[in-house]
């Protein structure tokens, strides 16, 4: 029976939501032929080898049809249908009765993918092997280089295998570097110290002119399309070390002495992207780290130089000595691909981290234009990025007198352009929120924005910051404790009571929205009740209560005010010192840690033993405090580990 007709006779209709999809896919394959690519087998990946577990009756019925296709040297589709193959024979799970014999009778000619006459074809095949001694074989028998370095990935599956591992190791000595850096990647996985002992070999493959094009053309792994490029087979080298960032960091230093100052951009690229990953996890890689940035401030190629220029923005202070070359930069429009910025914005940045005037003329007018220009934000997590508005400008505090006059304009615009980009509004409300009191010229601004739908809480927020000057604002605010739902009440009453309207009433307002014993309602305002000190003694009681509750940062909060509105650091300094050493054990809870650690210098509370201890280890170890992948982690580990520095020296 032609595959057409048997496709047709097969009753779909009994397989399942997704069986109409499988035929109709299965039947373009089988029209188009040669013509057929990857997109057409789209649909079948999720029908057969999608969720849930296992192999389904509708993969059953499809074998016989995957199989004949992926077998047809006609079908332009071979490989990803020999990838589909590859996934259906690794599911794992309930089985189809009817699967183990549709299986045995394509057994031959599925094992044939293997010797098949098309690298792509034999390649995706190698899962399909029957363990170790079939990949042996096909390691005699392959002579694609291309295809012989994935069955070389593939025998790392079996590194235990006592002929593979002896196939292995005797590749380290190969007359192939490429071969022996496969190789070292390969038995890597099993024994990571290996690739320390080859450090100086793999440099010295990497850097090879001779070898720059090779690389693309053979180091294919399974189940990824493209090949890898010499920029990712350095940068995937540098992660054989990342469990000794020492070791990583030498490795990283000599391949950049190794490459050639303008042939390898690749290379530098690589280098600079694992120096970074290094420099947002460990303390210890800066000092190493400035130089090999600063020697590439000047790289012809843009991709280099925004990686180098935003490495030592980050570092701020550490790197003032490259302050003048990053002047220098401002007008450099070169962009890092599909990094965000470009060099000269980064640049910029680096100055203002390192306090410099240089930075200020036109600064806010230059930082909104560009949040302008962005159509939304797009960026993988931890790569190099433009950092956000408050990042640049909340630490200038020092400047407040230059910078506001732009702030202010930018906001007035805002208020009367209605197509004015409404985060960025509320980006600059956040700087004047961290400059508190300092912003207070810009309260008509603020107070503008009360009126807006979108941006009043970010107004209000930042009103709260300014204090009783901003008092004229507080009709404006108590505007919204009858527009909007009764859980916001206890926020604005203690906003209004920040900027001094009618204190008794507000505190009141605050307090009695905690319940007493015995009622259901929330707690949540009860961290509000810490500004009010012992005016809030009254509501004591009612805080205890919070002290019950079964959210841990409730719970704290409760502490907090407690202490606050008492004197009495009792209840509180078991639940700070237990934050302290639960962040000391490796705990990611770094907003209850940063509010644990500011009261204490709040009220002036001298750690304990138990507490110093863990602060002082915290102080001490390499690995950045901050939950955050990007730049963020460089600053939040600085604030952080000040706050530590301004509590043990109580």
């Amino acid at each position: 029976m032609r595959v057409v007709e048997a496709l047709e006779a097969v009753a779909w209709e009994g397989l399942g939501e997704s069986a109409e999809d499988v035929r109709r896919a299965l039947s373009r394959l089988l029209e188009r032929g040669p013509d057929s690519t990857e997109s057409d087998c789209y649909p079948l990946f999720p029908a057969l080898a999608g969720t849930p577990t296992g192999v389904c009756a509708l993969a059953t019925a499809a074998l016989p049809f995957v199989v004949a296709l992926a077998a047809d040297p006609g079908t332009g589709a071979r490989r990803t249908l020999v990838e589909l193959l590859a996934a259906l024979a690794r599911r794992q799970g309930p089985v189809d009765p009817g699967w183990p014999e549709a299986w045995r009778r394509a057994h031959d000619t599925v094992q044939a993918l293997l010797t098949d006459a098309d690298p792509a074809v034999r390649r995706e095949a190698l899962p399909l092997a029957e363990g170790p001694g079939a990949l042996r074989e096909r390691w005699r028998a392959e002579q694609d280089p291309a295809v012989r370095l994935t069955v070389l990935f593939s025998l790392g599956d079996h590194a235990a295998d006592a002929e593979v591992r002896a196939i292995l190791t005797g590749l380290l000595r190969h007359t192939d570097p490429v071969l022996r850096v496969a190789a070292v990647h390969t038995l890597a996985r099993t024994e990571p110290e290996l690739a320390v002992g080859e450090l100086d070999a793999l440099v010295e493959a990497l850097a090879d002119p001779a070898l720059r094009s090779r690389w693309e053309a053979v180091w294919y792994f399974l189940d990824v399309g493209e090949p890898f490029s010499r920029e990712d087979v350095a940068y995937w080298t540098a992660v054989l070390f990342e469990d000794t960032p020492a070791v990583e960091m030498r490795f990283l230093t000599r391949l950049a002495a190794a490459a050639d100052p303008t042939e390898d951009a690749d290379l530098l690229r690589a280098v600079l992207d694992r120096s970074w990953r290094l420099l947002t996890r460990h303390r210890s890689v800066e000092a190493v780290l400035l130089p090999v940035a600063g020697c590439l401030l000047d790289h012809p190629d843009s991709t280099v130089r925004l990686r180098a220029v935003h490495l030592l923005a980050a570092l701020g202070p550490r790197a003032v000595a490259y302050a003048d070359r990053l002047a220098g930069l401002f007008d450099d429009l070169g962009d890092g691909g599909f990094l965000e910025g470009t060099v000269g914005e980064h640049a910029l940045w680096a100055l203002t981290r390192m306090d410099d005037p240089r930075a200020l003329p036109g600064l806010v007018e230059r930082l909104c234009a560009r949040f302008r220009e962005e159509d939304g934000r797009s960026y993988t997590s931890g790569d190099p990025r433009r950092p956000e508005l408050v990042d640049v400008l909340g630490p200038m505090t020092d400047h407040v007198d230059e910078l506001l006059p732009s702030i202010r304009e930018e906001l007035r615009c805002g208020l009367t352009d209605p197509d004015a980009d409404g985060y960025l509004m509320a980006d600059l409300l956040e700087v004047l929120r961290v400059w508190g009191p300092a912003a207070l010229p810009a309260l008509p601004e603020i107070t503008g924005y009360l009126a807006d739908r979108f941006r009043w809480h970010d107004a209000v927020r930042t009103l709260a910051t300014l204090g009783p000057t901003a008092v004229s604002a507080a009709p404006a605010v108590r505007g919204h404790l009858s527009q909007d739902p009764e859980e916001h009440n206890a926020w604005l009453h203690w906003a209004l009571w920040r900027i001094g309207d009618d204190p008794a009433g507000n505190l009141r307002a605050v307090g009695e929205a905690l319940p007493v014993t015995g009622e259901s309602r929330s707690v949540v305002a009860v961290g509000f009740l810490t500004d009010f000190g012992t005016a809030a003694a009254p509501y004591a009681d009612r805080v205890r209560n919070a002290l019950e509750s079964e959210m841990p940062g409730i719970r704290l909060q409760a502490a907090i005010a407690l202490w606050s509105i008492t004197g009495d650091p009792g209840p509180a300094r078991p639940l700070l010192e237990d934050e302290f050493l639960a962040m000391a054990a490796g705990g990611e809870h770094y907003g209850s840690f940063g509010e644990a650690l500011s009261a204490l210098i709040r009220h002036g509370g001298t750690p304990s033993e138990r507490a110093r201890t863990a602060l002082e280890s915290l102080r001490a170890q390499d690995a950045r405090l901050s939950p955050c992948g990007d730049y963020r982690a460089i600053l939040d580990d600085e604030k952080f580990r000040a706050l530590i520095d301004t509590a043990l020296s109580e």
